[in-house]
Order: C-alpha cells, then sequence, then structure tokens
C-alpha cells in the first residue's frame, strides 16, 4: 500500500484536495494545530488544519530517535485508492495518445461545417497555413526515430519505387490533367497550373497513419518514403513546378526552395532533435500533439475550403472537383497495380502495394496551398489544393476501411 508523509498530507490541503470521510475500523487520532509534530496514543476523530477539518486514519509506531521515545503518524492509502488514481491519470493519457484515430471524423466534420458555415474556418487566414504546416511536420520528427529510419531502409528498392510514384507518376499525371482541364473543359489556366502544383509536392503525413491502421508492420517504411520525399521537396517540387507551370505562369524557384525549407526541413530537424537530446522533455511534450495536430488538421482542412468557398461553388467548381476525385483515383490504382506488377516476389506484396498506393495517390495538398498563396497572385490557383486537401484524405480513409475488412 503506498505511503503518504505528514507534509505530503499538508501539501494535498494546500492544494485544496481534500480527503473525504471514511469509516475505519481503528481508532484515529486528532490534534488541532496548524504545526504537525508526533502524536501519542490517542482516539479522537478530526485533525483539523486551519478553518477546514480532515477526517483519516493516523498509525503510530513507537521508535527510538536520539534516545528518545517518539510516534511519527502516517496516513496509509489504500492499494485499490492509489490504483484508481493512476488509472484515471493513464486514461486521459491514452485518449490524448488515441486522438488520431479521429482523424476521419475530423476530415468530415470540418468539410462539412466549411461548406455550410463558412465564418467557421475564414478567420484561419492564408498566412497561418505555413505555421499549421510546419506544426505537423514537427509532430512528425518528434515521433520519429533513426531506428525507424535504419530498419526501412533495408528495402531501398521499395524506398525507390516510392519516390518515383510521387515523384514521376504523379506529376505526369498532374501534367495531363492539368492540360485536360485547360484545353478540354475550357477552365481558366490558374486552374490547371493549381493540378499540376499538387502533382509536384511530396507525400502527405496521412499516409503514414492509413498505413499504420491497415499494415502497421510497414508503417516505417511509409514514414521514411513520406520523410525521403518530403525532405527533397526543397529542390524537387521547384524543379517540377517550373517545368510543368512555367510555360505558363511565372514561378519563384529560389523562393520555394527557401519557403519548404522552413515549412518543412526545418520543423522535422527540430523534433528529431528535440527527441534525441532531450528525450524527457520530448516525452512529455508526445502525449498532447495527436490532439494538438487534429485540432491543427480541422483548421487546416476547413479553411481552403471556407476561403474558396466562391469559386468552389461556382460553375465550374463542379468539374475540379471531377478531375480532382478522377487524378487522386488513378494514382491510387497507378500505386497499387505498378507495385504488384515489379514486386510480384515479395512475400508481403499486398501489404506493399497497399503502402505504395497511398504514398502514390496521397501528397501534402496543404503544401501546395501554402505555395500557391505564396507564390502565385491569382487566387484560383489555390482552389485544387483546397478541393485536393479534402478528396485525397477522405479517399484514403476510405481504402482504409475497404482494405481491413477484406482482410478480416
Amino acid at each position: 500500500m503506498g505511503v503518504i508523509s505528514p507534509i505530503e498530507t499538508l501539501f494535498l490541503k494546500s492544494q485544496h484536495r481534500l480527503l473525504q470521510p471514511r469509516d475505519y475500523s481503528y481508532p484515529v487520532v486528532s490534534h488541532k494545530t496548524q504545526r504537525v509534530a508526533n502524536f501519542p496514543h490517542c482516539s479522537f476523530s478530526f485533525l483539523s488544519l486551519g478553518s477546514s477539518s480532515v477526517d483519516f486514519p493516523l498509525r503510530s509506531d513507537l521508535i527510538l530517535q536520539n534516545g528518545r521515545l517518539s510516534f511519527p503518524w502516517r496516513r496509509y492509502v489504500s492499494e485499490s485508492e492509489s490504483a484508481e488514481v493512476y488509472n484515471e491519470k493513464v486514461s486521459i493519457m491514452e485518449v490524448l495518445k488515441k486522438a488520431n484515430s479521429f482523424i476521419p471524423h475530423v476530415i468530415l466534420s470540418s468539410t462539412i461545417l466549411a461548406l455550410l458555415y463558412p465564418p467557421s474556418f475564414t478567420w484561419f487566414k492564408p498566412r497561418y497555413f505555413v505555421p499549421g504546416l510546419g506544426f505537423m511536420m514537427f509532430a512528425v520528427g518528434i515521433n520519429s526515430n533513426e531506428r525507424d529510419f535504419l530498419e526501412a531502409l533495408k528495402r531501398p528498392d521499395a524506398i525507390f519505387a516510392g519516390y518515383i510514384g510521387q515523384y514521376l507518376i504523379k506529376p505526369l499525371l498532374g501534367y495531363m490533367f492539368g492540360l485536360i482541364a485547360v484545353s478540354l473543359f475550357k477552365l481558366p489556366t490558374p486552374i490547371g497550373a493549381g493540378i499540376m502544383l499538387v502533382s509536384c509536392v511530396s507525400g502527405a503525413q496521412l499516409s503514414n497513419y492509413t498505413t499504420f491502421l491497415t499494415d502497421p508492420s510497414l508503417a516505417p517504411l511509409s514514414i521514411v518514403m513520406t520523410s525521403i520525399s518530403t525532405a527533397t521537396a526543397a529542390l524537387v517540387t521547384p524543379m517540377l513546378s517550373l517545368l510543368l507551370i512555367g510555360k505558363k505562369l511565372p514561378v519563384d524557384v529560389v523562393g520555394m526552395v527557401s519557403s519548404i525549407l522552413q515549412v518543412v526541413v526545418t520543423p522535422i530537424a527540430a523534433g528529431l532533435l528535440l527527441n534525441r537530446l532531450f528525450p524527457r522533455l520530448s516525452n512529455a511534450i508526445k502525449p498532447f500533439l495527436p490532439a494538438l495536430t487534429l485540432i491543427d488538421m480541422a483548421c487546416c482542412i476547413g479553411a481552403p475550403l471556407a476561403l474558396n468557398i466562391d469559386s468552389i461553388l461556382s460553375p465550374f467548381g463542379a468539374t475540379i472537383l471531377l478531375l480532382v476525385i478522377t487524378f487522386h483515383l488513378l494514382a491510387f490504382v497507378a500505386g497499387y497495380f505498378l507495385t504488384g506488377l515489379f514486386f510480384s516476389k515479395a512475400p508481403d506484396v499486398k501489404a506493399l502495394q497497399r503502402t505504395l498506393s497511398y504514398e502514390t495517390g496521397m501528397q501534402s495538398s496543404l503544401l501546395a496551398l501554402a505555395l500557391a498563396t505564396k507564390f502565385f497572385q491569382d487566387p484560383l490557383v489555390g482552389v485544387p489544393p483546397a478541393i485536393s486537401t479534402v478528396v485525397m484524405s477522405l479517399m484514403g480513409v476510405s481504402l482504409v476501411t475497404i482494405w481491413k475488412n477484406r482482410k478480416e
């Protein structure tokens, strides 16, 4: 059973956490004073501290101290009481740690709320997108360590396949749908540029979570794929943007590199260093990150829709939605079947197909939106990334449900 000393009892009193009266079978001791000392055996029912009374059992054990007898007292707390308090603290931490399980609900509710009542998210201005995305990257960094990377690096062929899916297959699809939007559907050029920009950014951190839900053993591999595509986005994304969009709209390559370094690379590095150099502080922060990231994600998903509500609900909004859905659908399918073609002899080929499908079909549309807001004057460039943020999230979560049910 746990033991609380007199000083600890006074501390509990000072924090207004008074102990409740209980019916005990053995005598209790009382002494009306503000100074706690050694108590002889006696049988009163209350110990008064200041103006309040606390009822608890005292137990005296006669000991010899400095040649004199003394009766130091202690309050004994039952093991069930200690376990109850401990379990309550643990349950709160578990809820915070498992906040990520509410991601599908947050995505759907944020989308509906933004469409039905835009003012609920319009306060989250475009200037907040960069810090919001940076916080997500920091959470990725602080929850990673070198062991995850070393284990996943044992499969360089799979990592390379994921990289090809992110920065070759997806940009080709984006370029094709950007041209279709402008030439076939006669949409404004900035809309086509926005679709291309979505295809040029790195993988989405949400793909790590969907992989974990479907195939937990491959989650570290997904993290490495996303991390490598994210780390190299500082160079690859501006170059792809210049190649695909440069002929349509001016692209500030140097500015994009600087911005991605600040938004992506620096927060991830900060999280890794904090986890490495200050593990106690890192462990204290980690339980609260899922809940905070969930709030951040809700704002980053709802705000783009709310701020671009007029364009989304315009006559060509449905066309953009159709193009973005088809773009992501083909990316998911390409990642799945191409992986099955090239890794047909792998023992975990089905799990690998699902992982690379997530990696190819999901990308950091928030990064694309942040770049569109900062480096393109026409606000229409940001409409496809805003729609993509919701579409790719809902499609990824839907695939989790389908594949988990098939496995079971």
